[in-house]
C-alpha cells in the first residue's frame, strides 16, 4: 500500500516537501520521473606549474609543455527524489583519499551527498602525476588543482540543471581494441623482478609471434554511449560514452585519444544540431540557443586492464596510423549510432555505494629482507631497475597490509552503471554486464580510486606484469570475484530486479550435436576455474585444473553459437573428466587451436587423452599434434602414428576419433577417409579407464599450449 501511494502522488506532479502520513510512516512525495534534469560542464585541470611529474611509467619522468588541454567532465543528474553526480577526469588515476577530499568539497558546496558522487579517472598515461605509482611519485603542486577543478566541474554541472531526456546506444567497434597480455610458451618463461621464473604470461609479448601461444582472455569491443538532450529544444546537453580501450600513448601533457574523442564528438554533434536547426527540422523549428551551456562530451574507461589498441594475430602494418587518426574512425562510429537514439524523458534514478575491506598480498619475510636491502642501499634517490621498484613496493604494502575499496551502482531510468576502483580485465567487465539486471550496462573502472590490476584468480598463475605484488596490483587474490559480486549485488539493489543468469546460446551445429543425444558434451564456455558443464545432461563431472584461462573467442561461431561461441585457453593446465561408466566404443570430436609454432618441441601439445593419471600404460589411447602440427595417435605401449595434413598456427580444426573394439580412426574435418587408423594385433589389458583429460597427457608431458572447445562423446 505504501508503495502505491507512493506513486500514485508521484504521478500528480511535483509535491515535494509534502507530509504525509500513512499508518507509522512519514511519506515525503517526490516529483514525477518525467522532471529529470540534467546538467553538464567541464572545468580544465590543466598544469599550471611545468615542468610536472607524470605517470603511466615504470619511472618517474617530467613533462613542460600541455599539448592537449585537461578537463574534469562532469554530470549531474536529479529527478526531484534523488541527485547523483558522475565526474571523468583526464588523469591516470586517483587515489582514493583524494577522490574522498573532492567529494567532500563538492558536498560542502552543492549539497550533494559524496556517497552519491562517482569520480573516475581515463587513465592517460601523459597527464600529472596524483597518485604515487611504481617508481613515480605524486606531484604535490598538481593534487591541489586536481581536487579543486573536480569540485568546480560538479558546481558547475548542477548550475546548469535543466529538463532533459536521455538515451542509450551500443555499437561494436572490435578493429580498435585487443587482447595485450598473452601467454608465453613454455619453453620461454621470463624472469620476475624479484629473480624467479614465474612469468608464464605478460603485455606485449606477442610482438613477436613465435614468443606466445595465445591471448590470455576475451576482448570487450562494445562502446556503450548515454545521450542526454534537453527537453525544451532537443539540443544535445552531454553524451557519456563506454569504451575498453587502455590508452593510445601520447606525448604528455595530454588526454590522449580520450581527450580527442571528447573533441570529436562535440564538435560533430554541434554541428548536426546547428544544420538540422537551420533546417527547421527540430521542434517548432527553434533555433540553438546560444545562452544554454556548451555540450560536454564524455569518454568514460571501459575495463581495459590486459587490453591495448593492437591485435597481434594481424600483422604491424594494420595496427599503424595517428592517434588523431584513431579517435576520429571512432568518434564516426559513435556519431552514426548516436543519431539513431531513442530519446525517454521517465527516467528515475538510484545510487548506492559499499566499502569493501582488502587485504594486500604482503611480502613474506624472504623477501621483505631482500626488499629491505635494496631501498636502503638506494638511499634518497628514486628506483631505477625493476627490481629497485618493486622492493620499494613491497616495503608499501607490508606497511599498509590492508585497505579499502570503493564500489557504487547507479541507475538513471532502464540505464545501469557498475564502477570499479581497479584496473579491470575486460572478462570481468563481461561478467558484469552480462549478469546485470539491465541489459543496457556499462561498467566504468579506476572509479573512486585506483586501486591497480585485479586479475582474475586464474590469471595469477601465470604471473607477469599484472600480477606483481604493487600499489599497481597488490589486492588479495580474491579481489576480483569479491568486486563483481558486491557490483552485481549493488546493481540488484538500484535495479530492484534480479541479475541475469547468463545462458549458452545454441547455434545449428549445437542443435544438431544434442539431437543425437551425446554421452557428454562440454561446451565450455565457463568463465572461472571450477566445473565444466556437461550439457548433455548426463552429468558427466569435469574440472579444470589452474593454468587454463577463460573466454575466447571459441570455434566457428555462426555453426555453435548463435551470437557468438567461447572457449578456455590451456596454459598448462588440463580439463579433468570422469565417466561413471567408461565407454568402451565411443566417438569423440573437439575442435582445437593450436598455439605452439611449427618444429617448436616434438610434440606440439596432446589435447586428448584417457589413462590412469600421472602414468602412461598400455590402458590409455592419447591424442595430439607432431611438431610438424600434424595429428598424432598413441594407444598403449605401441608406437605412436602420424597423421598427413599439417594443421596451421592459430585456426581452429575439428578432429574426430573413433574407436571400435582395438579399432582407432581419426578425422580431421569433414574428410571422408581418416589421417590415422590403427588396430591393435593383440587384445592389451582388460581395464576400462575412467578418466579422461583434455589440454594435456595423462601423465601431463607436453600439455596442449592453445584453446579447445565443443568437446562430444557418443
Amino acid at each position: 500500500m505504501f508503495c502505491a501511494i507512493r506513486r500514485g502522488l508521484r504521478c500528480c506532479g511535483s509535491l515535494l516537501g509534502i507530509g504525509l502520513l500513512v499508518g507509522r510512516w512519514v511519506l515525503v512525495v517526490a516529483p514525477a520521473h518525467a522532471e529529470l534534469r540534467v546538467g553538464a560542464a567541464k572545468v580544465d585541470i590543466s598544469p599550471t606549474q611545468l615542468p610536472v611529474i607524470v605517470n603511466g611509467s615504470m619511472r618517474s619522468h617530467t613533462a613542460d609543455r600541455i599539448v592537449t588541454r585537461l578537463y574534469a567532465r562532469a554530470l549531474v543528474f536529479d529527478d526531484g527524489a534523488e541527485r547523483l553526480g558522475l565526474v571523468v577526469v583526464d588523469s591516470c588515476m586517483i587515489p582514493r583519499a583524494l577522490a574522498d577530499e573532492a567529494k567532500q568539497l563538492a558536498a560542502a558546496r552543492t549539497g550533494l551527498r559524496p556517497e552519491r558522487i562517482c569520480i573516475s579517472a581515463t587513465h592517460t598515461h601523459s597527464a600529472p602525476s596524483s597518485m604515487g605509482a611504481l617508481g613515480t611519485d605524486a606531484d604535490p603542486n598538481y593534487v591541489p588543482l586536481l581536487r579543486q577543478g573536480i569540485a568546480d566541474a560538479l558546481v558547475a554541472a548542477q548550475r546548469h540543471l535543466r529538463p532533459a531526456e536521455i538515451g542509450w546506444a551500443s555499437v561494436m567497434a572490435p578493429q580498435f581494441t585487443a587482447l595485450r597480455r598473452w601467454v608465453l610458451r613454455p619453453d620461454r618463461i621470463a624472469i620476475d623482478p624479484f629473480g624467479n621464473a614465474t612469468v608464464r604470461a605478460n603485455m606485449h609479448v606477442a610482438r613477436d609471434p613465435l614468443n606466445a601461444t595465445g591471448p590470455t582472455g576475451p576482448e570487450d569491443p562494445e562502446l556503450a554511449l548515454i545521450a542526454i538532450r534537453s527537453v525544451d529544444t532537443q539540443q544535445p546537453i552531454a553524451v557519456l560514452a563506454n569504451y575498453s580501450m587502455h590508452y593510445f600513448q601520447h606525448t604528455p601533457i595530454s588526454a590522449d585519444y580520450f581527450g580527442y574523442f571528447c573533441d570529436g564528438v562535440e564538435q560533430h554533434l554541434a554541428a548536426l544540431f546547428a544544420a538540422q536547426a537551420q533546417a527547421g527540422e527540430k521542434r517548432d523549428a527553434e533555433p540553438v540557443d546560444s545562452e544554454e551551456p556548451e555540450l560536454v562530451a564524455i569518454l568514460s574507461h571501459g575495463c581495459s586492464g590486459d587490453i591495448w589498441r593492437r591485435d597481434y594475430m594481424r600483422s604491424a602494418a594494420e595496427a599503424e596510423g595517428t592517434i588523431e587518426q584513431y579517435s576520429s574512425a571512432l568518434v564516426q562510429i559513435a556519431v552514426t549510432a548516436l543519431k539513431e537514439i531513442d530519446y525517454q524523458s521517465a527516467a528515475d534514478l538510484a545510487m548506492e555505494e559499499r566499502r569493501l575491506a582488502m587485504r594486500y598480498r604482503v611480502p613474506d619475510r624472504q623477501r621483505l629482507e631482500w626488499a629491505q636491502r635494496i631501498v636502503e642501499e638506494m638511499g634518497e634517490r628514486l628506483p631505477q631497475s625493476p627490481p629497485e621498484i618493486y622492493a620499494r613496493e613491497q616495503l608499501y604494502l607490508h606497511q599498509w597490509q590492508a585497505t579499502e575499496v570503493v564500489v557504487q551502482a547507479i541507475r538513471v531510468g532502464e540505464i545501469a552503471i557498475a564502477t570499479t576502483p581497479t584496473e579491470t580485465y575486460a572478462l570481468t567487465g563481461l561478467k558484469i554486464k552480462r549478469q546485470s539486471p539491465l541489459e543496457k550496462t556499462m561498467v566504468i573502472e579506476l572509479a573512486n580510486g585506483g586501486d591497480g590490476y585485479i586479475p582474475p584468480p586464474e590469471q595469477h598463475v601465470l604471473g607477469g606484469y599484472n600480477t606483481w605484488a604493487a600499489r599497481t596490483a597488490g589486492l588479495e587474490v580474491t579481489a576480483e570475484p569479491r568486486i563483481v559480486a558486491a557490483c552485481l549485488d549493488l546493481l540488484e539493489s538500484v535495479c530492484q530486479k534480479p541479475r541475469r543468469l547468463p545462458q549458452a546460446e545454441l547455434g545449428p551445429a549445437a542443435e544438431a550435436i544434442l539431437e543425437r543425444h551425446p554421452r557428454a558434451y562440454w561446451r565450455l564456455e565457463e568463465w572461472s576455474l571450477g566445473l565444466a558443464r556437461d550439457g548433455s545432461g548426463n552429468g558427466v563431472a569435469a574440472h579444470y585444473e589452474p593454468g587454463v584461462v577463460f573466454y575466447l573467442d571459441g570455434a566457428d561461431d555462426a555453426q555453435y553459437g548463435k551470437d557468438e561461441n567461447r572457449c578456455p585457453h590451456f596454459a598448462g593446465g588440463r580439463l579433468c573428466a570422469e565417466f561413471p561408466q567408461p565407454p568402451t566404443d565411443f566417438t569423440m570430436e573437439i575442435s582445437i587451436w593450436n598455439g605452439m609454432p611449427v618444429g617448436s618441441r616434438e610434440v606440439l601439445g596432446w589435447f586428448a587423452s584417457s589413462d590412469f593419471p600421472y602414468s602412461t600404460t598400455s590402458s590409455g589411447w592419447h591424442l595430439g599434434l607432431d611438431s610438424q602440427g600434424r595429428l598424432l595417435l598413441k594407444v598403449g605401449n605401441a608406437p605412436p602414428v602420424h597423421g598427413t595434413t599439417p594443421i596451421p598456427h592459430w585456426q581452429w580444426r575439428r578432429v574426430r576419433l573413433e574407436r571400435t573394439a582395438q579399432r582407432y580412426r581419426v578425422f580431421l574435418g569433414h574428410a571422408p577417409t581418416p589421417e590415422i587408423e590403427w588396430v591393435a594385433d593383440s587384445v592389451p589389458v582388460h581395464r576400462q579407464v575412467a578418466t579422461w583429460f583434455f589440454g594435456g597427457r595423462s601423465d601431463r608431458a607436453d600439455n596442449w599450449e592453445g584453446k579447445l572447445d565443443e568437446i562430444v562423446v557418443w
